[in-house]
């Protein structure tokens, strides 16, 4: 038996395809990820503030940058071990080695907004 290949879209078929399929992949992350549920309620804190506390259009898009990068890197961590818990849901170093990264690269983001928000706050 053989599977076939997905039909190959282009143009604004392909956009709204892209689009419906990034919704598909935000619902998921908000239905079944708590940490990406916590960080999007402290953005609804966060976006406000960065308009409220940036001095210029720059500072508002460095920290709302920071902010979005965080959540970008939590979702690509939610992807990652996605794709290892899908593998196999028993022990292997390179599997736990890949999602104590994926955790890492989440930490590091939170690290660099909390600092380009204390910077923009107190310095």
């Amino acid at each position: 038996m053989t599977e076939k290949t997905p039909h190959k879209t282009t143009g604004l078929t392909h956009l709204i395809n892209s689009t419906r399929y990034s919704l598909q992949g935000l619902k998921s992350a908000v239905k079944n990820e708590a940490a990406f549920r916590h960080e999007l309620f402290l953005g609804i804190f966060a976006v406000p503030l960065a308009f409220w506390l940036g001095d210029d259009k720059f500072e508002i898009a460095l920290m709302l940058g920071a902010y979005l990068l965080v959540l970008i890197t939590e979702l690509l961590n939610s992807s990652v071990e996605c794709a290892i818990d899908r593998i196999g849901t028993e022990y292997h170093e390179l599997s736990g080695r890949g999602k104590d990264q994926g955790s890492a690269a989440v930490f590091v983001a939170l690290v660099n907004c909390a600092v380009v928000w204390l910077l923009m706050i107190f310095g």
